[in-house]
């Protein structure tokens, strides 16, 4: 397979645009492809000097700019070196235009600005991180969203990437000999989903762990037998209390958190909740 370089040309962070490339590869198996990253290119002047590694390392170029001036010296300078250039957000933002009636506006990093949204989402991040692994159980009601489960089942950084999207998000990680605070079973305005996971791959991921700390990986923490039943005890506990359940086994992070998003948005819209494990099912 040929080595190919993508530049990712972008006026703001380059956030929108990376999130893009990584999509548009994730279709492809085994891609050999070198990135070139070119955030905040906001000048001709600052244009200017990435041109020669476009020059030096010719390949497909993506692009998010939004003033005019700097478009047109991209544009001619890729036709000049014979480059494909792709603007991605184009197509989107004239249907939007079409849709809305009126003319986007031509700002870079605008989708950044420090409006309320932005203020909301630092509120859900700091929330969330003061409410992670069971702490601060006092204050779960003021979550939008409460992750339990047994430990290593992918709730830490689940919770940070729902908060990234605006979500306070609190976790509790279930054990067996440490039942949670009778608080839990009392939460109306937090939508409390279940994760769980194939015992074989907690198994592993658990080995991993302990491998990484330099610690025995032959114990009970990663014992076969031990979570399976762990498994058991929090499905019993999410079919009991009727809480949607995750199999996150072959889930991204990114999937998990959008099955959560969804589940939340059917709560939130007054559906009938359709997920049942002996009530609730693994989803």
């Amino acid at each position: 397979m040929n080595r190919i370089h993508l530049h990712l040309v972008s006026d703001s962070t380059g956030e929108t645009l990376e999130m893009i490339g990584k999509a548009a590869l994730a279709q492809f198996e085994n891609a050999d492809v070198v990135r070139h990253f070119w955030p905040m290119v906001r000048s001709r002047q600052h244009l200017q000097r990435i041109m020669p590694e476009l020059e030096a390392n010719p390949g497909l170029v993506l692009y998010t700019l939004v003033n005019e001036e700097t478009r047109l010296r991209l544009e001619e300078c890729c036709r000049q070196l014979d480059l494909p250039a792709v603007p991605v957000l184009d197509r989107v933002t004239e249907a939007l235009e079409a849709a809305l009636g009126q003319e986007a506006h031509g700002r870079p990093g605008r989708q950044h600005v420090m409006d309320q949204a932005y203020f909301d989402r630092v509120d859900a991040i700091q929330f969330t991180i003061a409410h992670d692994d069971g702490i601060g159980w006092e204050n779960w009601e003021e979550a939008d969203i409460l992750l339990a489960g047994v430990s290593r089942s992918s709730k830490t950084p689940t919770s940070i990437y729902l908060a990234n999207r605006g979500y306070k998000v609190a976790n509790i990680p279930l054990v067996v000999e440490s039942p949670p605070p009778d608080k839990l079973f009392e939460l109306r305005h937090p939508l409390v989903v279940g994760l769980t996971s194939a015992p074989e791959r907690l198994v592993q991921i658990r080995r991993n762990r302990l491998l990484s700390l330099n610690e025995n990986a032959q114990t009970d923490y990663s014992d076969g037998e031990r979570v399976k039943t762990e498994i058991a005890f929090a499905r019993r506990m999410f079919a009991d209390n009727g809480w949607p359940v995750i199999d996150v086994t072959r889930r991204s992070i990114e999937e998990t958190a959008a099955a959560v998003i969804k589940l939340l948005g059917e709560r939130r819209r007054g559906l009938p909740d359709q997920h049942g494990f002996e009530g609730v099912k693994a989803i």
